[in-house]
Order: C-alpha cells, then sequence, then structure tokens
C-alpha cells in the first residue's frame, strides 16, 4: 500500500528543488521530516509540507503506522513557465522565465 501527496504550480524552479528532494528520497519518515526540518532555504520548507501531507495521508486514509513508513518516492518536474519581459538597452527586450514545479512524495510502509 501506498500514500501520495502531490503540490503543482509550485513557485520555485525544479533546478532549486531537485536536490532537497535527492536528500530524503528512501529515508525513513522520521529521518526526512528531521532532515528537512534542519536544511535551510524555502525550497526545503516546500518539500517539507509535501511530505507532512503525504504522511498524513499514509495514516489517516490508509492506516499506516508512521514509525515503518519510508520515502519510497519523491519527484520534482517542472511546471509551466511564466514568460515576462524586461526593457533593454537600444529598444530591446530581455528575456524573464518564473519558473514553477509539480512536488511529488510516495510513502511506503516496510
Amino acid at each position: 500500500m501506498e500514500a501520495k501527496a502531490v503540490a503543482k504550480y509550485v513557485r520555485m524552479s525544479p533546478s532549486k528543488l531537485k536536490p532537497v528532494a535527492d536528500l530524503v528520497r528512501g529515508k525513513d519518515l522520521k529521518e526526512a521530516q528531521t532532515i528537512l526540518k534542519f536544511t535551510p532555504g524555502k525550497s526545503a520548507e516546500l518539500v517539507e509540507k509535501v511530505v507532512q501531507s503525504a504522511a498524513a495521508n499514509a495514516e489517516n486514509n490508509f492506516e499506516m503506522d508512521p514509525a515503518n513508513c519510508y520515502v519510497a518516492e519523491i519527484y520534482v518536474n517542472q511546471g509551466p513557465t511564466m514568460k515576462r519581459w524586461r526593457a533593454g538597452a537600444q529598444g530591446r527586450a530581455g528575456k524573464i522565465l518564473k519558473r514553477s514545479s509539480h512536488i511529488g512524495v510516495v510513502i511506503k510502509e516496510r
């Protein structure tokens, strides 16, 4: 049995979120939450929120024991990119890409 949680359209680029997701992949649930709690940065807060949601789903919807759970899968995919522009020199325009992400977590019981 597995419990899932997904956060879509998170306003942070996947390149900033992926290293944080790699820290907790395959870890026990309690250990993963501790790692994310003490990892600095907004990216760790966003990933921690999704892991906590998946843990709550596992406990409340599937009657899994949190002590026996681990982070089976965690992935960060690219979401839509908002395209903006900034005025440049000599009448040119510079491109600004505001990237977004989808974060997914799957928790399984050992």
